[in-house]
């Protein structure tokens, strides 16, 4: 009988394991008065838009939270990197969304170059105990495919990921106000979808 009760509480630990495993990652609940920071480049600073219009400030009035746009247009991962430690230092915020690597995709930069940029990223964030939600930024070309770096950093880290959303607006020309950013639509349906995913996670 104790041999049974043995085998009986491993196998329900298993089960337990397994459903934490297979649970969606979740997030914090963000405080009312938390510190969003919306950290990229141009795709995130709202080229192709006025400034009311981009993500961020979009996704500010969603959430009634304030959201920091942290985009700088034309930057690589390594410049971003670089960068990023003197911004949560500055304004200390509860969630980061991190959609960055656009222009080293642009540029042919080295995959595994950005992949260690972004992990960088991740770990300078959670050190400071800031939840990440990542965002997958497609590749130029015909077929817009995200680079499986994004999701598999995503699933080693367990965190709230997004990779079909830019990749769809990217995709649609009537989304678009040039070749590579969106317009004030596109950017809209991007902060739509970001709220729905913080919510999905717990965060709101």
């Amino acid at each position: 009988m104790k041999w049974n009760a043995y085998f009986r509480n491993i196998f329900v630990t298993l089960l337990l394991a397994l459903a934490a495993c297979s649970a969606p990652p979740s997030l914090p609940r963000l405080a009312s008065d938390a510190v969003i920071l919306a950290f990229g480049d141009s795709l995130t600073y709202g080229t192709g838009a006025d400034g009311a219009q981009s993500y961020p400030s979009v996704l500010a009035a969603l959430t009634a939270r304030r959201v920091v746009n942290a985009g700088v247009p034309g930057e690589v991962s390594g410049e971003g990197l670089a960068r990023l430690p003197g911004l949560l230092d500055e304004h200390r915020p509860q969630l980061l969304i991190l959609m960055h690597g656009g222009n080293d995709l642009l540029r042919k930069g080295s995959p595994d170059e950005l992949a260690r940029n972004l992990r960088a990223m991740v770990d300078t964030s959670r050190a400071r105990g800031i939840a990440v939600v990542l965002v997958g930024v497609p590749a130029p070309g015909l077929l817009l495919d995200v680079p499986e770096l994004y999701p598999r950093l995503a699933k080693e880290y367990r965190l709230p990921y997004d990779g079909e959303t830019l990749r769809a607006i990217e995709g649609d020309r009537a989304l678009k106000s040039d070749p590579i950013h969106p317009n004030a639509e596109g950017y809209r349906r991007l902060a739509q979808r970001l709220y729905d995913k913080l919510r999905e996670a717990g965060a709101l």
